[in-house]
């Protein structure tokens, strides 16, 4: 085969990069080493900044998203019993819309199939070869049968554990990692969300977010324990302990219901350098981790998205190696400010193990600021909503 860019992983960044390269008549064949069920049954998050939107509109698949997504226009935030509102369209104009990253999945698929993508599921043993000459090739197998794929470009869309930053050699990439004392139990339960918007809470016992799907589709988190595993915790456990962490106003109210899906999530925030090897570019978790906290990963892995596609548009359209050559700054330079934010909304609302009495206090303090003072806010709100491109 022969294709302009190679797209390896089938998720949501790989295939908006595929859609969006069609829109503007660049050539792309997407790998996949699951099936796609596999991957429409990963759960995950669903709150999108409005570049996203914006990207999905320009790749012409947002109109279930402007249809079922619900806007939000502010978030609440939650110490003990106390709480208050941070109000995003006041303080940007902007808000944010919830719309579940397995429908972007599905709406990405369905785009793709209409317009004849090149899609290949269950690939296997997939390499990345002469990255950094001007002739990169893609092998992989397909039940048992090896094939190759000639392109000009290798768009590395496949996760932390792909085999695209593994393709950088050691002594060009740098990786940079913090890894956080606590996991995320979460469970989707079929039940109303207990409040409009979302609700981010810091108690003694540890935070919890309230958050949703739809009307009658609720997802909902406790801090936990990294050596906890989701058999540890029955449905009754888990609402009795979100209702200790939440005001009284809203456990009240909590609807609980059978779990439809339990897991635990480890934190991390990581960031490899650089993003870009020769003729490979890496988008997405390839490329950073954010904790999920500030809601940043699949939108920050929209925004590498979009430096690479202007980046190839520069390239096909113009003749110029000006945006190959700045994708990995550009990208990398929006990032770290998201990685920045995730960071700080984790540390401001969890607990960890090793906090002194003073650390507690100061944790208040930055609570109570954000509470009282509008330019704060203002400074939260414009990172939650997502930062410009």
């Amino acid at each position: 085969m022969r294709t302009q860019v190679v797209v390896i992983g089938g998720g949501p960044s790989g295939l908006l990069l595929s859609q969006l390269l069609h829109v503007h008549g660049i050539d792309s064949v997407v790998l996949e080493r699951k099936t796609k069920d596999y991957v429409l049954g990963r759960i995950r998050a669903g709150v999108l900044e409005q570049v996203f939107v914006d990207l999905m509109a320009q790749a012409g698949v947002a109109d279930r998203l402007h249809a079922e997504g619900f806007e939000h226009n502010g978030t609440l935030i939650a110490y003990e019993d106390d709480s208050f509102r941070v109000d995003f369209r006041a303080q940007t104009g902007t808000p944010v819309v919830v719309y579940g990253q397995t429908e972007v999945t599905r709406d990405l698929y369905a785009a793709r199939e209409a317009a004849g993508g090149n899609l290949i599921f269950n690939t296997e043993d997939v390499a990345i070869h002469g990255a950094e000459t001007d002739a990169p090739y893609v092998t992989f197998t397909v039940d048992g049968q090896e094939q190759r794929i000639d392109a000009d470009f290798v768009a590395g869309c496949d996760g932390f554990h792909g085999i695209s930053r593994q393709t950088i050699p050691l002594n060009i990439r740098r990786e940079y990692e913090k890894i956080y004392p606590f996991g995320w139990l979460g469970i989707l339960s079929e039940t109303p969300p207990v409040h409009h918007e979302l609700i981010y809470a810091s108690s003694a016992r540890g935070f919890a977010l309230c958050s949703m799907r739809n009307e009658n589709l609720s997802r909902y988190y406790i801090q936990c324990s990294l050596s906890d595993s989701p058999e540890d915790w029955t449905d009754a456990a888990f609402w009795t302990e979100l209702k200790r962490r939440i005001p009284a106003q809203f456990a009240d109210s909590l609807v609980t219901g059978p779990s439809v899906e339990k897991s635990i999530a480890p934190l991390r925030s990581f960031v490899t350098e650089p993003m870009r090897w020769g003729r490979l570019f890496l988008c997405g978790d390839a490329a950073h981790i954010v904790p999920p906290t500030g809601a940043k990963g699949l939108n920050t892995a929209a925004s590498d998205v979009h430096y690479l596609l202007n980046a190839l548009r520069d390239y096909y359209e113009n003749g110029s190696d000006q945006g190959i050559d700045a994708y990995s700054q550009n990208a990398l330079a929006r990032i770290w400010k998201a990685e920045r934010f995730s960071w700080w909304f984790t540390s401001l609302l969890h607990r960890f193990p090793y906090q002194s009495e003073f650390d507690l206090k100061m944790q208040r303090a930055e609570i109570d600021f954000l509470r009282s003072n509008d330019a704060a806010q203002k400074a939260m709100a414009e990172n939650y909503v997502g930062l410009p491109y």
